[in-house]
């Protein structure tokens, strides 16, 4: 019996809608992952692929949501910062890569670029600067943003994937920031003592969640690495494209960092009893709900990272961790009390600076994985304060229990 039950009444995109409806009739019920896959990315009317109709921004205070880099420009400030120190690691290469994949709008890379260009004059003067993004419209808004350099010869440049870049072809510092929580995930329920995969049906006009046996032999294997004792009704998320995603980082780069910036935890903590019926989450105008089948290709979804597989699987591929803290800590290994020290106390500005430091809010909930390759690890000043024991990180992988 597959466990079906009937959601609310679909609204959506309605060519998007009809694609999807008509791949399940085609195909019969998919896995969630494959809806969210279509839902974010379909190549004409997914979420972050297509224009909206209305001219609204996707991203930022008249969007679903809002990055770091709307808050305030200190996140690209300190990134620039910690780019230099590792430019001085490498023995200042040129060219030095800054590879930025899911740039958004180009705010932080506009915020970044300034940074270097004020302040690093020898790492900007050899810097080459790539934008990982395959949406039409949004490489319009990062244009946009980063005008002021768009005349430079070899600065920026535009690419659809990590599989355009040769393997071993980076020198420098790939970046991220909430990147891997928008990759599609497979959603999980314990039933009888089963872990089993929701799919999706399509049923008079409606979209149904069915129960269905895992859907490939790659999340049955990772569901052994976890090795989870989860009870009946329990209910997660598994981003098995974020692993591919660093495995294929790793391939290509040859000789530097890999910073990754996101909401997430250890999969201790991300797969513990507290957080049952899992993290998924869905953004419309700065509201949140947990029904993907209301607004179709009209609204964000989400998972929280599980950065100790993302660790381990950047491991195996060569990528070694070199140290794993918060946006907080990160933010004040990197000097942002000098930062905020020359705001105005009490402006606009100095209050959305101190958004992003928040230990209950942006500074604690956004964790950051730095991994390196090709190099000797080395002490990063964004990595001087970090709150958490690194065997919470490294020895997370394995053994996830819940009693």
């Amino acid at each position: 019996m597959n466990d079906c039950r009937r959601l609310l009444v679909t609204i959506g995109h309605p060519e998007l809608v009809a694609a999807i409806a008509s791949e399940i009739a085609s195909f019969g019920p998919i896995p969630f992952v494959r809806f969210m896959e279509l839902a974010l990315y379909h190549p004409r009317f997914g979420y972050y692929v297509r224009e909206p109709e209305d001219g609204a921004e996707r991203i930022g205070w008249n969007g679903d949501y809002y990055t770091s880099s709307d808050v305030h420009p200190i996140l690209g400030r300190a990134l620039a910062r910690q780019a230099e120190q590792v430019d001085r690691l490498l023995g200042e290469p040129d060219p030095f890569m800054v590879v930025e994949a899911g740039p958004g709008k180009g705010l932080l890379a506009s915020q970044f670029l300034a940074a270097c260009s004020s302040q690093f004059r020898s790492l900007y003067d050899r810097l080459c600067y790539v934008f990982i993004e395959r949406s039409p419209a949004m490489r319009e808004r990062q244009r946009h943003h980063v005008t002021p350099w768009l005349n430079e010869p070899d600065k920026l440049t535009w690419i659809n994937s990590v599989d355009e870049l040769p393997p071993e072809s980076i020198t420098g510092l790939l970046f991220s920031n909430e990147l891997l929580d928008a990759f599609p995930v497979h959603r999980l329920r314990v039933r009888n003592g089963h872990i089993q995969e929701i799919y999706v049906d399509y049923q008079q006009g409606e979209f149904v969640e069915c129960l269905h046996p895992l859907s490939t032999d790659a999340l049955a294997a990772h569901l052994q690495r976890l090795n989870p004792d989860w009870p009946d009704g329990y209910q997660t998320e598994v981003n098995l494209e974020a692993l591919n995603w660093i495995k294929q980082v790793a391939r290509r780069m040859h000789r530097g960092v890999v910073l990754t910036i996101d909401y997430g935890h250890t999969a201790r903590d991300l797969y513990g009893p507290e957080r049952r019926n899992g993290t998924f989450l869905c953004y419309a105008r700065h509201s949140i709900n947990e029904t993907p089948f209301v607004r179709v290709g009209l609204q964000d979804m989400t998972a929280h990272v599980d950065f100790s597989s993302v660790a381990a699987a950047g491991e195996a591929a060569g990528l070694h961790v070199t140290g794993f803290t918060n946006q907080l800590s990160f933010l004040m290994g990197l000097g942002v009390e000098r930062m905020i020290a020359e705001l105005e106390p009490e402006s606009p500005a100095f209050r959305a600076a101190l958004h992003l430091l928040k230990p209950n809010g942006m500074g604690g909930v956004f964790k950051v994985l730095i991994q390196h390759k090709g190099i000797a690890r080395a002490e990063l000043d964004g990595l001087t304060y970090k709150p958490f024991w690194e065997s919470a990180l490294t020895g997370s992988e394995t053994s996830v229990r819940t009693l």
